[in-house]
């Protein structure tokens, strides 16, 4: 019996798709890992987005998060299938370490969102009070002294 571990995978589909076509796709993904034998934890869908670069002459993708356990030697073949699926774009996937696999199985089982939306944050960036500018403060002291400095240099 080979031992499981939690992995995260991050793959952008095509954001040109309509919406029942990614869902199929979604679908499509979530049967295949289950029936290479992994246990799916969870499924985020991030939405459309805009890439940072162009892929494949696209400038938006659907990002979609998976967290499933699975044992080690199903990983390149779930890779390989991720590589053929012609309508996603760019898949990245990792073993989380054990001290992060703790942290993210417990707050799964709390019902936490591990990510933040992108509304709460501008709700949030509204509602704190602005703090006013304050007026710049001057400094004539060492002015001062650096003037009275070079009058008694040129004395001696």
């Amino acid at each position: 019996m080979s031992i499981r571990k939690i992995y995260e995978t991050t793959f952008i589909i095509n954001a040109a798709l309509e919406d029942p076509d990614i869902e199929a796709i979604i679908t499509r993904v979530t049967n295949y890992i289950e029936n290479l034998g992994a246990d799916i934890i969870q499924v985020n869908k991030w939405g459309r987005r805009r890439l940072a670069y162009p892929i494949n002459k696209k400038y938006n993708g659907y990002y979609v998060h998976f967290i499933y356990e699975a044992s080690p030697s199903i990983i390149p073949i779930f890779e390989r299938f991720l590589v053929l699926e012609d309508t996603i774009l760019r898949h990245l996937t990792l073993a989380l370490p054990k001290k992060l696999r703790e942290y993210r199985l417990k707050a799964i089982a709390e019902g936490k969102a591990t990510e933040i939306a992108p509304q709460e944050t501008t709700a949030t960036a509204e509602s704190e009070p602005k703090v006013e500018a304050k007026a710049p403060v001057t400094q004539t002291e060492p002015a001062e002294a650096a003037v009275s400095s070079n009058q008694d240099n040129s004395e001696n």
